[in-house]
């Protein structure tokens, strides 16, 4: 598995939160339900033939043929390169002075038998559908502490608390969160060398060191291959940039110049606005900046502290109703802040 799939298939645990597939109808919910009935999938404690809610897996967009045929784009390594203006000019100014503002904050240092402690507060949507056809809506929080050695080849430790159900929009889907999951998510803790958390020979939860220096420091080649690397993936080509680059801030580990790089590289991509001056996510404020992707009612924002240039966080929101959800809604959001510890649980 290479690191860009890594990181795609850890969106769901990494300070994670679901996708923007809320949005899919009974007959899809109702295709995968019974898809997982017949792999194994359980029915509710109470014996009442509920099926198991369907977790879903961070930001798990379709892809759209039609952002392989962009008007006015140019074809670079048989990957579609838009053209023309980038963000709007208060955004560029914000991600430039993001950047600018980085470069200057120290990253943490981790000394030999000390540990990156990386905490993330993460939310993200679950459904159901019963026996009856009747479909279910929430909001499910889960926090979570990485410990990262100074030696990536030693142990990492993982904390996480289990999914909580934590925001309901109707009445019903709260009674029914109540019905079967009757004494609640039990926290735990996962162990693995070289974050290889399920055993030997499995991938580390991180995008790995060698991965992270050989993507370019220079904003237009590191958005080139941002684009090259998403590739028919997305529901668009500017939206899926956006959501790698989102998905590889929250991580936690990318360090200064690259994370300045990430910035420069985002005030390229057509569309890109602020998006809330003053947003807030899980207590803490800062700037949004993000992009609305049309096909699918949602948009990525990207949180940043503007004092230092760190990521706060990132969010995806509804731009019109989808199911009980309203529009405004939050569906995921990710916060992340990174110390030093001396020792790890």
């Amino acid at each position: 598995m290479d690191d860009l799939q890594l990181l795609r298939e850890m969106r769901s645990d990494i300070g994670s939160a679901p996708p923007a597939t809320l949005a899919r109808g009974r007959t899809k919910l109702m295709t995968r339900i019974n898809s997982a009935s017949t792999s194994g999938a359980s029915t509710d404690t109470q014996g009442k033939g509920s099926v198991s809610p369907i977790r879903f897996r961070r930001r798990t967009l379709l892809a759209s043929a039609a952002a392989a045929l962009l008007v006015g784009g140019i074809v670079v390594a048989d990957v579609v390169r838009p053209m023309g203006p980038g963000a709007t000019a208060e955004a560029a100014e914000v991600l430039n002075n993001a950047a600018a503002a980085t470069i200057q904050t120290a990253d943490p240092v981790v000394n030999a038998g000390h540990y990156l402690k990386i905490q993330s507060t993460n939310l993200w949507g679950s459904a159901a559908v019963d026996e009856n056809g009747k479909e279910y809506q929430w909001l499910d929080t889960e926090k979570q502490t990485m410990y990262v050695p100074a030696n990536r080849d030693d142990e990492w430790v993982w904390e996480r608390s289990g999914r909580i159900p934590t925001t309901f929009f109707d009445e019903a889907s709260k009674q029914y969160v109540d019905r079967i999951q009757a004494g609640g998510p039990e926290a735990y803790v996962l162990r693995g060398a070289n974050g290889a958390f399920y055993g030997p020979g499995s991938e580390s939860t991180f995008p790995s060191s060698s991965y992270l220096d050989s993507l370019s420091r220079d904003p237009r080649a590191l958005l080139d291959d941002i684009y090259q690397k998403t590739s028919g993936k997305g529901q668009s080509v500017d939206g899926e940039a956006l959501v790698f680059i989102a998905d590889l801030l929250r991580t936690g580990v990318v360090p200064g110049d690259l994370r300045a790089a990430l910035y420069k590289a985002a005030a390229l991509i057509p569309g890109v606005t602020v998006t809330d001056e003053q947003a807030t996510l899980d207590g803490r404020k800062g700037i949004a900046i993000g992009r609305v992707e049309n096909s699918s009612h949602f948009r990525q924002d990207i949180i940043i502290d503007p004092r230092n240039g760190l990521p706060l966080g990132e969010r995806q929101v509804l731009t019109e109703p989808r199911g009980t959800m309203p529009v405004g809604t939050a569906t995921s959001w990710t916060t992340v802040e990174t110390t030093v510890a001396d020792t790890a649980p």
